[in-house]
């Protein structure tokens, strides 16, 4: 969905333990399976164009938001509720448990909701009055986070550098989206499964959001303090992503949040990258080239490990739904893909239309062969990408690559952040697993 987050305040690092959550002990189970929903647009096929361009706009804006601290001059068009490409799972909060859907972001770094009943949105494709709210007053155990909370990161200027003693409220945060934005302050609460309830757990109480998609509160699963599996002390999670067909399904998968250290069989595994500074709650990935089909593209090494400066590398992100890659990776692959899909015919209207390059007609084409994506990572591990999670097709005749790229007018041949995003739909019908304890990404191919 998601969003990249950008968070206004200083950001624990990965390894920072110390003010974890407290959590129950007793009858602690393995591991916590929550239902994972897609939040693709209900019957999106009344404007499929205009759903293509929206979730081009969405996954571009998100990208200079990430690289830039900025979202892209774009145009601005309708946005669909339930729309943003990504996947929510319900979560409850507060005692009695509140219960609400929660955005799944691999990208964001806390966990946050709608809160109080003065919950205000502003251009929004939701009614705010009709949006699942959290309210604390109705529950027993929320609190509200003070200054001389260490969690409090923000620092507190009312407090004149004695925080320790001070009894105001943590300063309220700002959260930045690729098409939205989202303000409120902090909360300890319950976060509460069946088995097993996480008390003190720190969550946002969102009372101000602009350009929000949906109305779904986000959870954070980056790789910062605050993130949920984070606080959650769990030592890895996983998920299996439904397919992005175009209908009104709504089909469930599953989300694992796993304590255990047994290894998960059939997978292959490819190492997280030290992050560069600026980009501390990404999941980077080590690269060393990638493939279409047979084709070995040979991109230059600054583009696929991330540098001292923050240029270059891959990363992988749930909440971004298409994919990203700097111009001249873009056109690598692109020159590529355009060589070997030559048989079939270039669809330039449906590309101004979509926003996405290149489109194909495969009108009288009685069976399409789209070439493997294929991505391969240090330790030996490939991900092989299937056209049908690369491509989308909007009808049955016509496809576009689903990757957006900086505006031809960009005269900066290494952008800043990541030159590749891989986004969810590259990982549709994956069984993915983020092994936070050993630092790697691990991934079978699987129907989810």
């Amino acid at each position: 969905m998601a969003s990249s987050t950008s968070l206004l305040f200083p950001v624990f690092t990965f390894f920072s333990f110390l003010f974890l959550a407290s959590s129950s002990k007793d009858n602690t189970p393995a591991t916590i399976t929550i239902p994972l929903t897609s939040t693709f647009t209900n019957k999106p096929s009344t404007e499929p164009l205009l759903f293509l361009q929206h979730l081009a706009i969405s996954s571009l804006s998100r990208a200079h938001q990430l690289k830039y601290g900025k979202a892209s001059p774009l145009t601005q068009i309708s946005l669909f509720p339930h729309s943003y490409g990504g996947h929510s799972i319900p979560l409850s909060f507060g005692t009695p448990p509140q219960k609400l859907s929660f955005l799944v972001d691999t990208g964001s770094e806390v966990v946050w909701a709608p809160c109080t009943t003065h919950y205000t949105c502003t251009n929004c494709s939701f009614s705010p009055k009709k949006a699942p709210i959290f309210n604390p007053k109705l529950s027993s155990s929320y609190k509200i986070l003070e200054c001389r909370n260490p969690k409090c990161s923000v620092g507190c200027p009312r407090c004149n550098g004695k925080s320790k003693n001070c009894s105001h409220a943590c300063p309220q945060y700002s959260l930045q989206y690729g098409t939205g934005s989202a303000s409120g302050f902090f909360l300890l609460e319950n976060l509460n499964f069946a088995r097993k309830t996480i008390h003190k757990f720190l969550v946002g109480c969102t009372t101000s959001a602009a350009h929000q998609p949906t109305s779904d509160a986000y959870a954070g699963f980056g790789r910062t303090m605050f993130s949920l599996p984070m606080q959650m002390g769990v030592k890895k999670f996983a998920y299996c992503l439904n397919s992005h067909d175009y209908d009104d399904t709504r089909n469930s998968s599953q989300l694992i949040l796993d304590y255990s250290d047994g290894q998960t069989k059939g997978l292959s595994y490819a190492p997280f990258l030290k992050n560069p500074h600026d980009y501390p709650g990404y999941y980077y990935l080590g690269v060393k080239d990638i493939r279409i089909g047979n084709k070995l593209l040979r991109i230059p090494s600054k583009y696929l490990a991330p540098g001292s400066d923050g240029r270059g590398g891959l990363m992988i992100d749930s909440g971004f739904a298409y994919g990203y890659m700097t111009r001249p990776v873009f056109k690598i692959v692109t020159n590529e893909l355009k060589k070997q899909m030559s048989r079939y015919r270039r669809s330039l209207e449906l590309e101004i239309l979509s926003g996405l390059t290149p489109c194909y007609n495969f009108t009288g084409h009685k069976s399409i062969k789209i070439p493997d994506l294929i991505y391969q990572f240090r330790g030996g591990a490939n991900m092989v990408v299937p056209g049908k999670n690369y491509f989308e097709f909007p009808e049955i005749s016509f496809a576009c690559f689903p990757f957006v790229t900086d505006a031809g007018t960009n005269t900066l041949e290494f952008t800043p952040g990541p030159s590749i995003i891989l986004g969810n739909n590259q990982h549709v019908d994956y069984y993915v697993e983020f092994d936070l304890k050993n630092e790697r990404l691990g991934f079978r191919q699987q129907t989810c």
